[in-house]
């Protein structure tokens, strides 16, 4: 499987990464999903802390276990459990993010963390405006974060770190003001919203994206007829989509599927370095590597696909 570079970093990732979130906690069947990526050419397992309050790294750790060195393992931090297990709350600290590294770390069997990620960002984080307000100078709790982030590069425990978040006032802020390598964000041919303010910029940055979310629940699949609902999908109306999932599939009707016309317009993309699905079977995930290892799309059906589609803005985080 073709692989690209992350960012200016030295992780060369399949262009189709597993997520894990959907490999739930048979440890057996996970093993059978994990193997057969690796199978496939996949090189890319991206996890979390607090996915399955860290059973999924332990799951996704040991499997790796003997390819360690093969792999490119990605985990989050920034979401912290309650006490009672019942819910989380942001935690971006730099006392928070050290001591939870060495339980990832733990979880892992590892010594090491190839790509660690912050897990989120709030709109109560310093946005571009404030920063530049204080002579460049970046107020906590951003400060903080990033030299959690630097001290555990220089210490060897992470190779590199990157984002996972959709809000436009913590890129901008982390691609300025951070070594940042990547942002995972949702991204998808229902979803454009990246397109005209995240994409562009981090691009220019040299900063990757990694796409997740690229099937949109299941709706740019062979399944979307059952997946579709009243309650539509972001600002597609439930005859809207049917309407355009219709037309699309007619469109490439017995020439591409719909995974792989939804996978490779994410892919398409100069700033899109991988795509991260999920698979909670072996069919699927092979579904998914038949997708992206097809040709890429042609000028004329990317074209058409953007004519199709709608574009957005985020309407928060700004």
């Amino acid at each position: 499987m073709e692989k690209r570079q992350l960012g200016r970093s030295a992780l060369m990732v399949s262009k189709l990464g597993l997520g894990c979130m959907s490999l739930g906690t048979d440890a057996k069947q996970a093993r059978t999903i994990i193997e057969a990526a690796l199978d496939e050419g996949v090189n890319y397992f991206d996890t979390a802390d607090l996915y399955d309050y860290g059973e999924n790294e332990k799951i996704v750790g040991q499997t790796l276990k003997s390819v360690r060195d093969q792999v490119i393992i990605a985990t989050k931090v920034g979401n912290r459990w309650n006490d009672k297990k019942d819910g989380w709350h942001w935690d971006p600290s730099k006392s928070y993010i050290k001591e939870a590294v060495k339980d990832s770390l733990r979880r892992l069997g590892t010594d090491y963390i190839d790509l660690y990620q912050l897990h989120g960002g709030t709109i109560d984080d310093p946005i571009e405006e404030t920063i530049e307000a204080h002579g460049g100078t970046i107020d906590d709790p951003i400060e903080e974060t990033i030299e959690a982030f630097e001290e555990l590069k220089a210490e060897g425990i992470i190779r590199y770190y990157g984002l996972s978040s959709i809000r436009p006032n913590v890129i901008r802020a982390y691609a300025k003001h951070s070594d940042i390598v990547s942002v995972m964000m949702q991204y998808n041919l229902l979803d454009r919203r990246p397109e005209e303010e995240a994409l562009p910029l981090l691009h220019e940055h040299q900063i990757s994206v990694v796409t997740r979310g690229p099937v949109a629940k299941g709706l740019l699949s062979t399944r979307w007829r059952e997946k579709a609902d009243d309650s539509g999908y972001l600002n597609y109306s439930y005859p809207e989509l049917k309407n355009l999932l219709s037309s699309i599939e007619d469109y490439f009707q017995n020439t591409r599927t719909l995974t792989e016309v939804a996978l490779q317009f994410n892919l398409s993309h100069p700033a899109v370095a991988a795509v991260v699905v999920g698979a909670s079977s072996v069919e699927q995930l092979k579904e998914n590597v038949r997708a992206v290892n097809r040709p890429p799309l042609s000028e004329e059906e990317y074209s058409f696909l953007k004519k199709m589609t709608k574009t957005d803005l985020y309407e928060q985080h700004r």
